[in-house]
């Protein structure tokens, strides 16, 4: 096992002034039972250290790039729509930090639902607000996040929404904003068909984190 140590600098500035990372930087001096009682995906704490249950992801100690110690619980929203030919198509936005394509999604603030914070992230990312619809809760799972270690980790809860059937130039047009650089529809009747888009069309790859949930899902 790895015994390197790294956190990103920017946890400790940047993070902790938004307020997406921990500021304590000594895991054993935070209180661990109110988060493992909410964790989505249980883990243990060993010696007053977090241990991510799929460990090891090659950072032994600290954050990585990640600003809270432990489980962070993200929502993930998940829209297809189908073109008149019967193809499916998946709405996608290219990350700000250079991860790649993923679907909209962020943190969930602390007592927030993740169903409502999947369409607030979707909002947010693309423009597009779809409160209402008939979304499908998914169960929480892993995400292999290149940002993470063994003492910081993400879990998703993904929800879905398939808008139906209409033709291409009728989709609803997503805009990129928040940490999006852009929002786009791409064809993906399957994961590969997803992959080969992506490189053709936009030069692009699936955010890592993604890969395992948009396989299982597209099939």
């Amino acid at each position: 096992m790895s015994n390197l140590t790294y956190t990103h600098p920017d946890v400790f500035t940047i993070g902790v002034r938004d307020g997406w990372a921990d500021p304590e930087t000594d895991p054993t001096r935070i209180d661990w039972a109110p988060r493992q009682h909410a964790a989505a995906i249980p883990f243990q704490v060993m010696n007053g250290r977090p241990l991510n249950p799929f460990a090891p992801t090659g950072v032994r100690y600290g954050r990585n790039e990640l600003g809270h110690w432990g489980e962070q619980v993200a929502a993930d929203a998940i829209v297809t729509i189908n073109d008149i030919d019967g193809y499916r198509w998946l709405l996608m936005v290219e990350r700000s930090d250079g991860h790649g394509w993923a679907v909209p999604g962020g943190y969930v603030d602390p007592g927030e639902d993740p169903a409502r914070a999947a369409v607030r992230e979707l909002k947010e990312e693309t423009g597009l607000s779809f409160t209402g619809a008939p979304w499908k809760v998914l169960p929480a799972r892993y995400v292999p996040d290149p940002r993470a270690s063994d003492e910081s980790w993400m879990v998703t809860v993904p929800s879905t929404l398939h808008l139906g059937t209409c033709r291409v130039a009728d989709f609803p047009k997503p805009i990129g904003a928040d940490d999006a650089k852009r929002a786009e529809w791409v064809f993906a009747e399957d994961y590969a068909y997803l992959v080969y888009a992506l490189e053709d069309v936009y030069q692009g790859r699936v955010f890592a984190a993604h890969v395992p949930m948009l396989t299982d899902l597209l099939g």
